[in-house]
């Protein structure tokens, strides 16, 4: 298992701009993407760094704009790549999964923001694209939403997506699990959709 940390758009618009991350909380949630980062640099894990850019004139994300800025947190810590993206996954348009397969790269670690959005749809085509996927539960975090389909909080959010990870497409574990793995060499647990539905229905 060859391991790359995905740092997934820790930029200031999330605490302080138009989208302030609600659940986990983000100062919470910031705090364990600092861990894995120091985790993955000392035990010599690739960290890249991802960061989201829309055009100067848009309401959020804006090139150059304070909200679009990495936050501090994420920019003075080492890494050893750099990703701008525009679309949702960090894989779409970016030319990341050549770097990552260049690099022996088989197994991506998932943290930063949004869970239900860029982390969802990046751990998705990750696990299409044939890498092993790991989502880090308590560093990364979401947002209340509502529209025409409905509403969800953040906690219904963030909890029905990390269930959903689990069920078929990524590890998810919290940032303490997952340094012990890294530390033991252990795999963390993978499961499936018919596992997961057995166990809903008390059948395994």
């Amino acid at each position: 298992m060859q391991r790359a940390l995905i740092v997934i758009d820790v930029q200031n618009e999330y605490e302080t701009g138009g989208l302030k991350i609600e659940y986990p909380p983000f100062a919470q949630t910031l705090a364990r993407v600092g861990e894995a980062m120091d985790a993955a640099h000392a035990a010599g894990i690739p960290v890249v760094v991802i960061q989201h850019s829309e055009p100067a004139d848009a309401p959020v994300f804006a090139v150059g704009s304070h909200g679009w800025q990495l936050h501090e947190a994420v920019a003075r810590r080492p890494r050893d790549h750099h990703v701008e993206k525009h679309q949702a996954s960090v894989l779409a348009g970016t030319g990341l999964a050549d770097w990552l397969r260049q690099h022996g790269i088989d197994t991506l670690t998932i943290v930063g923001y949004m869970t239900q959005n860029c982390d969802d749809s990046t751990v998705k085509q990750a696990a299409h694209e044939g890498f092993a996927v790991e989502f880090l539960s308590d560093a990364s975090g979401a947002l209340a939403l509502a529209n025409r389909a409905g509403h969800a909080s953040a906690e219904e959010v963030h909890r029905v997506t990390m269930v959903v990870m689990q069920s078929n497409f990524a590890a998810v574990l919290t940032t303490g699990e997952w340094i012990a793995a890294v530390n033991s060499g252990v795999a963390p647990e993978r499961d499936n959709i018919l596992v997961s539905y057995r166990r809903a229905h008390g059948l395994a």
